[in-house]
């Protein structure tokens, strides 16, 4: 809730000391209700004050039961992001680190997707030959992200990559649809975590692909059998929940 001083020393030296710093109260408690507006309409409910812990990963589901500390860790980062994330939400996680979240969407598996495509980018910026892209002088660190990200979704047209490959003295050698696949399947013990159980089994179908291994959902599905028999043909850990994490 605080800062350093020499933090605070560092952020006035950049965007010329425009940066809105604020620190807050330890002592605030925040009210149990909390209230929406709609169309002239006031909506009230109690806060989800739910603490997101180990507790909640008890119920294992599937035929597979290990669950490493690590593994334990990433779900319930997940459960956490997702808490605070606009329904429909699920969430990627891996190594202490969220690499993908899907929110605002009227499908689960469409949540899913949106999500999986940002673990692929995240994945993806640690192939070589993103690594080994070669930029100009002076070309900006933000620049060099959006140039590496450009480069591994390739769907630049004529204009768009001829201002793209200004960024360097030579063009790069073309990320291809086949180096992508490779490099992807490398990708192992991510977890995915979900603010509502999931209806079908296309979440799992689709999840598997980005090396997902451990899944934490509240379950409660009329097809949690279903989705559990899709865990079990992939190998894959999940756990119920039972707590429901929307946000809106």
């Amino acid at each position: 809730p605080g800062f350093e001083p020499e933090a605070l020393e560092i952020l006035k030296a950049k965007k010329g000391g425009k940066f809105i710093v604020l620190q807050a109260d330890n002592d605030f408690q925040f009210p149990d209700m909390e209230f929406r507006m709609a169309g002239g309409v006031g909506f009230m409910q109690k806060r989800n004050d739910k603490i997101c812990d180990m507790s909640l990963l008890e119920k294992v589901t599937t035929a597979k039961k290990d669950l490493s500390e690590q593994a334990k860790l990433d779900m319930v980062l997940g459960m956490i992001a997702i808490k605070y994330t606009q329904s429909n939400s699920v969430g990627y996680s891996k190594d202490g680190m969220m690499v993908g979240i899907g929110a605002g969407q009227q499908s689960r598996v469409d949540c899913v997707k949106l999500a999986g495509r940002k673990v692929s980018t995240w994945r993806l910026r640690f192939h070589p030959k993103v690594m080994g892209l070669k930029f100009n002088d002076g070309v900006k660190r933000q620049d060099r992200v959006n140039a590496r990200v450009r480069y591994i979704e390739g769907d630049m047209d004529s204009v768009e990559y001829s201002q793209w490959v200004k960024n360097f003295a030579t063009a790069p050698e073309p990320l291809t649809d086949a180096d992508k696949a490779s490099f992807l399947k490398e990708l192992d013990g991510v977890t995915i975590a979900s603010d509502a159980f999931f209806p079908f089994r296309d979440s799992i179908d689709h999840a598997q692909k980005l090396g997902v291994k451990f899944v934490a959902q509240p379950g409660g599905s009329v097809a949690d059998e279903e989705v559990i028999k899709a865990c079990d043909e992939y190998g894959m850990t999940m756990a119920f929940t039972n707590l429901r994490l929307f946000h809106h």
